[in-house]
């Protein structure tokens, strides 16, 4: 989950060059009371049955 924020950051926030920290802070706080003013959601398309055949390494039927 973690990863997808983070990925959404760069994209949406850092895509461009920040001069300073302080800039940066400010930058990062915007974006994320905007995500939490609207509810950002991560849509998961992946069903119970799909995610064991894609993941069945890491997630084997018991």
């Amino acid at each position: 989950m973690a990863e997808s924020e983070l990925s959404v950051l760069g994209g949406q926030c850092l895509d461009r060059r920040i001069p300073d920290e302080k800039t940066l802070r400010r930058e990062v706080t915007a974006w994320l009371a905007r995500r939490n003013e609207h509810n950002a959601k991560a849509d998961w398309q992946f069903t119970t049955t799909d995610a064991r055949i894609k993941l069945k390494s890491l997630y084997p039927a018991i």
